[in-house]
């Protein structure tokens, strides 16, 4: 029992489904694990086990008869600092909420929670999930576990943290701009940002395409169970699906060999990649070819998708701090202050030319897709850079401009609005991890994971977590 830790959430779910291991254990087990690694990483920042061990009680109590197939029978989770859990501190990483009670948990936590999950504590974040690094002033920064003098990038990087030392099975993401796969990348652990809707959530700006929730784990088969227990429709939130959606867990067992794939290493679009990034997702690409897999080096026009997710981005951060600012402008990082600044002088003019503009993105990606399964490239630009530096504005020599240019290559992703997973490539010479992004078809998740899950067993990346911290 003392080595749960090391065990998959399928492993974990089937023995919990058979009794033979009790959710209480499991959350005996991750408290052991989180005390064992925990001080040296600084993933889960808030813990609540006695509100864990009710929880518990209550799922073993009720023994349903016939449970859906993605019922988690009582696996503990962590959940993001940014998302509500009731009776949960939640500081979004902020001055200003550093000692806020939710009042009641989020969309997506209350699907997760009636569909099985335990939560035991909240994962660190950026201030405001900004930032592809996760340090801030209430917790402080989350190392990376395969050298903790590095970054574990963000936002959700406490997650991925979380998820490579073995603190917990699953953990919830966000992911605007890149926060579920450049904290898979740097971790070496797996994420799918998924189709706008198909995780329900509660937000501010319920047509907000850029920003989703979805699932983090250790590999393939564990995203997929995870998100069979996020998707679905909720009242609350109109851009979510009815369904019925596939079985994506069945879709993770049932490997899909592509037929025609697209490879890039910059889209066209990055001013640079670090050359282990590059060669580590080419050595991919060339071994899928020796498969008999069509690859051939393309990507859809994305030249002006860096201008867009910046304006709308810019939008979205007036609608979230603005007004906040006005009291607590003393409280925020200077990147936020910014970010808001810049969506205050935008035009009304400029905002609608953006959401034309993307909506001509998302037909030229979708006509794309019609000549290929799926396009896979690099998920950042460099590897793990030193967690004390804010961001990288230089790599291989070459200046980026402004802040989130390294994440130019998810940020690119997130406007075409076609579902991405994160999966481990490789290492550069040093050992830091190397991620390569999946990106599929407009609404095409059961594929993409039955492609991921393929891709998974060819480049024998699953899995090399969890792992002490290093």
């Amino acid at each position: 029992m003392s080595e749960l830790w090391r065990l998959s959430a399928v492993e974990v779910v089937r023995m919990l489904k058979r009794r033979e291991v009790s959710p209480l254990e499991l959350i005996d087990a991750a408290a052991a694990r989180v005390e064992a690694t925990n001080p040296k990483i600084n993933a889960l920042v808030t813990l609540c086990y006695d509100r864990a061990r009710d929880h518990a009680r209550r799922i073993m109590g009720e023994r349903r008869a016939d449970p859906p197939a993605h019922y988690l029978h009582g696996l503990p989770i962590a959940v993001k600092d940014g998302t509500d859990v009731a009776g949960v501190r939640c500081t979004s990483g902020s001055r200003i909420y550093a000692d806020r009670i939710a009042p009641a948990s989020d969309v997506v936590v209350q699907r997760l929670e009636t569909n099985g999950a335990v939560v035991v504590g909240k994962s660190n974040l950026p201030e405001f999930a900004a930032g592809g690094n996760t340090f801030n002033d209430v917790f402080g920064a989350t190392l990376n576990p395969w050298d903790v003098r590095t970054t574990s990038s963000g936002s959700s990087g406490g997650s991925a943290a979380a998820l490579a030392t073995g603190q917990v099975w699953l953990a919830t993401g966000g992911d605007f701009g890149g926060s579920i796969r450049t904290p898979s990348s740097y971790c070496s652990t797996t994420g799918l940002r998924p189709s706008p809707g198909m995780v329900p959530r509660g937000s501010r700006q319920p047509f907000n395409p850029l920003s989703v929730e979805g699932p983090m784990a250790r590999d393939v088969a564990d995203t997929a169970l995870m998100f069979d227990a996020e998707a679905g429709w909720h009242p609350l939130d109109p851009l979510s699906q009815v369904g019925p959606h596939p079985s994506f867990s069945e879709a993770a067992a049932r490997p899909q060999k592509p037929g025609r794939v697209a490879f890039s290493t910059d889209l066209g679009i990055a001013r640079a990649v670090d050359r282990e990034v590059r060669a580590a997702c080419r050595a991919a690409a060339e071994r899928l070819s020796r498969e008999g897999v069509a690859v051939e080096e393309a990507h859809p026009d994305l030249a002006d998708a860096e201008k867009i997710f910046l304006t709308l981005r810019g939008a979205v951060f007036v609608a979230r701090h603005a007004q906040l600012m006005e009291k607590y402008r003393h409280l925020y990082k200077q990147e936020i202050i910014d970010n808001t600044e810049f969506g205050l002088k935008l035009t009304p003019r400029e905002i609608v030319e953006a959401e034309v503009a993307q909506g001509e993105l998302i037909r030229r990606a979708a006509r794309f897709f019609e000549k290929y399964d799926l396009l896979i490239l690099p998920a950042v630009t460099c590897p793990p850079f030193d967690v004390n530096q804010r961001y990288p504005a230089v790599v291989d020599g070459i200046r980026f401009e402004g802040y989130m240019g390294w994440l130019v290559l998810t940020l690119a992703i997130t406007v075409t609005a076609c579902p991405v997973m994160a999966l481990p490539v490789g290492f550069t010479a040093s050992g830091l991890p190397i991620g390569l992004q999946l990106v599929g078809p407009p609404r095409s998740e059961a594929k993409l994971i039955a492609m991921a899950s393929y891709l998974e067993a060819l480049l024998d990346v699953k899995p090399k977590t969890p792992i002490d911290p290093r």
